[in-house]
C-alpha cells in the first residue's frame, strides 16, 4: 500500500487526527522547502481551519475516501482565494474565484490542500523556474531540474512534503518530473480527469485536444487512488494478478532522441524483470511510424501552445491545415490502436521518459536549450518523441522509479497501454516494482 493510504487509515482508526497529519506535513514544508523551493503559495491558516473542521465532521460520522489527507496541487489548477499565475509576471495578482473541478473533487473526498506547487512559464519546460517564484531544484539532487512542468509538484512528493500531489501533462509534464524526482506518476487516458480550472490565468475557453490532469505520489497504490476520486467516470477494477503472458514491445531507441547508456541500461534490466516474471517481451517490435508521429506531435503542439501564447515566431495556420492535421493525428491514433492490446501486436510499451537523468538547472530557453547526453550535445525538445505516443494516441501511461544513474539520480521509465486501461497498468507497474 501508499504513504498516502497509510495516513488515511491512520486517521480512520483514531491514531492521529486530521491536524496532526496536516501540522506534520506543514512542519516538513517549512524546515526542508527552503532548498527545493516547490511549494510556492501556501495555505497553511486555511488548511488548519479545515483540518479541525474535518476532525469534527469525522467524529460525526464523516467517512471520505482521503478524509484528511494533506496534499498539494500544481500551481495552474485555480483554488479559490489562492494566485494562478502560471509562471508569468503579469498574472502575479491574479486570484482564482473558485476551484478547479479537481480540486473540488479533492476536496470532497476529504484531503486538505496545503498550497500549490511550482511550473515554468506557460508551463512550456523541461525545469520548473519562473521570474515570480523562482527555481524549483530536485531533492535528489540539487541544482538539477525537477522536471517541467510538473516539477514543484514531483519535487513536493519527492522530498517527502506530502504523499500525493496533481499535475498535468502535455509534453512528459506529469511523467518528466516523475522520472527526475524518483516518484510514480499517471497520465491517465485523455479526458479521462477533468482540466475546468486548469486554464490561462483568467480564461475559460475550450480545452486542447493533448492535454491531461493526473496525479503524482510515492507509490501505484496511490496513483489509483487519486484516479478513482478524480475521474470522470469509474474504471474496471484491474484483472491482471501477474505479469505471466503480459506482451510488452520494448521502445529502446528513438529516431529522434538520442538514449543515455545508464538509461539504456536500466530498460534492459526492467525488460529483463518483466521477461523472468514471464512476460513475453520482444526487444525488436514492428511500432507504427515513430518519426512521423514525432513530427505530427510537434506541429500540433506548437499550434496549440501558440494560441495561448502567441508567437511571433510562429506562422498562424489556416483552420484547412488544422483539419489535415487532425485527420493525420486520426489515422496515427488508429495505427496504435491496433498496435496495442486485444488482437494487437503487445499489451504495453515499454520505453524511456527521458534520455537522461535530471540536468542541472539553466537559464535557456527550452527551445535553444541543448543537453549533454553521454557526450553528445542533444537539442532538448528532441526529449518530447518520448512524451508523444501516450500524448498523441490519448493512451494512459505510468512513469514509474526503475533505477539510478551513474551520477545518482534517478531514471524513470514509462508504461504505455490502450486507453481505459489505466487502472490495469498501474497493476503491472506495481507488480513490475515489487520486483525491483
Amino acid at each position: 500500500m501508499g504513504a498516502a493510504q497509510d495516513v488515511i487509515r491512520s486517521i480512520a482508526a483514531e491514531e492521529t487526527t486530521v491536524r496532526e497529519a496536516v501540522d506534520a506535513a506543514i512542519g516538513r514544508i517549512e524546515a526542508g522547502d527552503a532548498e527545493v523551493n516547490a511549494v510556492v503559495v501556501r495555505d497553511f491558516d486555511r488548511a488548519r481551519l479545515r483540518a479541525d473542521a474535518l476532525d469534527r465532521a469525522r467524529a460525526g460520522g464523516r467517512t471520505g475516501a482521503l478524509l484528511g489527507l494533506p496534499m498539494t496541487v500544481k500551481e495552474s489548477y485555480d483554488v479559490a482565494g489562492l494566485p494562478t499565475t502560471w509562471g508569468f509576471e503579469e498574472h502575479r495578482s491574479f486570484v482564482a474565484g473558485r476551484d478547479a473541478r479537481v480540486v473540488e473533487r479533492l476536496q470532497a473526498a476529504g484531503a486538505v490542500i496545503l498550497g500549490k506547487t511550482n511550473v515554468p512559464p506557460g508551463l512550456v519546460d523541461f525545469q520548473s523556474s519562473n521570474p515570480v517564484y523562482g527555481a524549483t531544484h530536485n531533492p535528489r539532487g540539487h541544482g538539477r531540474s525537477s522536471g517541467g512542468s510538473s516539477g514543484g509538484s514531483a519535487a513536493s512528493v519527492a522530498a517527502g512534503f506530502v504523499t500525493a500531489e496533481m499535475g498535468s501533462d502535455v509534453g512528459g509534464s506529469i511523467r518528466i518530473p516523475a522520472a527526475f524526482c524518483g516518484v510514480w506518476g499517471l497520465k491517465p487516458t485523455f479526458d479521462l480527469v477533468p482540466r475546468d480550472g486548469h486554464s490561462m490565468p483568467g480564461t475559460d475557453g475550450a480545452h486542447d485536444l493533448l492535454s491531461v490532469a493526473g496525479p503524482l505520489a510515492g507509490s501505484p497504490e496511490d496513483l489509483d487512488l487519486l484516479l478513482g476520486v478524480v475521474a470522470n467516470h469509474p474504471l474496471p477494477e484491474p484483472t491482471r494478478r501477474d505479469l505471466r503472458g503480459l506482451r510488452v514491445a520494448v521502445m529502446a531507441e528513438h529516431p529522434h532522441a538520442p538514449v543515455a547508456a545508464d538509461v539504456a541500461a536500466t530498460l534492459r534490466a526492467t525488460a529483463d524483470r518483466l521477461a523472468d516474471a514471464g512476460a513475453v517481451v520482444d526487444d525488436a517490435p514492428d511500432l507504427p511510424d515513430r518519426a512521423a508521429l514525432g513530427d505530427l506531435y510537434l506541429r500540433m503542439l506548437t499550434t496549440v501552445l501558440s494560441a495561448r501564447m502567441p508567437d511571433p515566431d510562429v506562422e498562424p495556420i489556416d483552420v484547412l491545415t488544422w483539419f489535415a492535421l487532425l485527420d493525420d493525428h486520426a489515422r496515427h491514433r488508429r495505427r496504435w490502436e491496433a498496435f496495442l492490446g486485444g488482437e494487437g501486436a503487445a499489451d504495453v510499451v515499454l520505453s524511456p521518459v527521458f534520455s537522461r537523468t535530471a540536468f542541472p538547472l539553466d537559464d535557456a530557453e527550452v527551445t535553444t536549450r541543448v543537453l549533454d547526453v553521454d557526450g553528445r550535445a542533444t537539442p532538448a525538445h528532441t526529449q518530447l518523441a518520448w512524451a508523444a505516443l501516450a500524448t498523441m494516441t490519448g493512451m494512459p501511461a505510468v512513469a514509474l522509479p526503475a533505477g539510478d544513474g551513474t551520477d545518482g539520480l534517478p531514471i524513470g521509465l514509462q508504461l504505455v497501454g490502450p486507453r481505459f486501461t489505466d487502472r490495469d497498468l498501474l497493476r503491472i507497474a506495481a507488480l513490475l516494482g515489487a520486483r525491483r
